[in-house]
């Protein structure tokens, strides 16, 4: 992060500071997050200021894009549902991200980077994935660039919230831990478009945003083979399971990654909604998660134009 950049985010953290309708009055009640491989940090200013301080920061830092805000509390409402403050950022630099991708592609499954942002009741809480995490699900801890992007994620976000991180205890998990993958029998091209128009043909889907890793590394005059992202999401079938357990926003909406091989080989890989279920410690739901994965199974296959 440039020098410019921390001093303005730092004195917007002055001025909300200076502020007492910036913050609120935690409650030292609440239980923290303890979703396997987070960052967390609970903050005392208004969930209002503290994102717009970490929106702001990227704003102003010219290797960081936002590629999309979701209201996961406006979009319960829209499925006549009811959720506390909500709202995940994705954000990314190629020039950090496309080294992981270059040393494993299912890493852009994780990518671009999001931060988490919800109050429960008089507590703000802002939650990533670490890097840690990153490391020991894509085997990419010997990447340069990882310790570059956890420096920066520790400034960005404790700035906005002015607060310390801190983790939960499980951080590791096994290589391609709850990655599900389908190989396609078609290229690239044809399994993208198809997977694209069949999210977008169900009623109960919005696709919500798409990213295309490969044109992005090439902006930064890196290389890496084909490599698109799609996120798309049901609130009827989300909202509950992140009313149960809020860290569960972190992995919504639900992504699908379609990507070609050294070989040629292309595959469509997504996460797991068993192991999500695991990673957040979330208990009963399963009419919700049963629907969940056979969409993703269902989607994923007729990309693939299995027989």
């Amino acid at each position: 992060m440039t020098r410019l950049t921390m001093l303005f985010a730092f004195s917007l953290l002055l001025n909300s500071c200076g502020d007492d309708t910036a913050k609120i009055k935690t409650d030292d009640t609440v239980d923290p997050p303890t979703a396997t491989g987070i960052l967390y940090f609970k903050s005392d200013l208004k969930m209002d200021v503290a994102y717009g301080n970490l929106k702001t920061a990227f704003a102003g830092n010219e290797n960081i894009g936002i590629v999309k805000e979701l209201d996961h509390s406006k979009n319960a409402t829209s499925a006549d549902m009811e959720l506390p403050p909500t709202q995940i950022i994705f954000f990314g630099n190629p020039k950090l991200g496309t080294p992981l991708m270059q040393e494993n592609q299912l890493a852009g499954l994780d990518l671009p980077l999001k931060v988490l942002f919800y109050q429960d009741q008089a507590t703000v809480f802002a939650v990533y994935n670490s890097t840690q995490y990153l490391a020991s699900r894509y085997g990419v801890g010997e990447v340069e660039s990882l310790p570059k992007i956890a420096d920066a994620l520790k400034k960005l976000v404790g700035t906005a919230t002015n607060a310390q991180s801190e983790h939960a205890t499980d951080q590791d998990v096994g290589l391609h831990k709850g990655v599900l993958s389908v190989k396609s029998s078609t290229d690239f091209e044809t399994t993208y478009n198809k997977l694209k128009s069949s999210i977008e043909a169900n009623g109960n889907l919005s696709l919500m945003a798409e990213l295309d890793h490969q044109q992005n590394a090439q902006s930064v005059g890196m290389e890496l083979r084909p490599t698109k992202v799609l996120m798309f999401g049901n609130p009827k079938l989300g909202t509950p399971l992140m009313q149960s357990v809020r860290s569960v926003g972190l992995d919504l909406p639900q992504k699908m990654l379609v990507w070609e091989d050294a070989d040629g080989a292309v595959s469509i890989s997504y996460n797991n909604p068993a192991f999500l279920k695991a990673k957040h410690q979330l208990e009963g739901h399963t009419e919700e998660l049963q629907q969940i994965t056979q969409a993703l199974e269902l989607l994923a296959n007729t990309a693939a134009e299995l027989k």
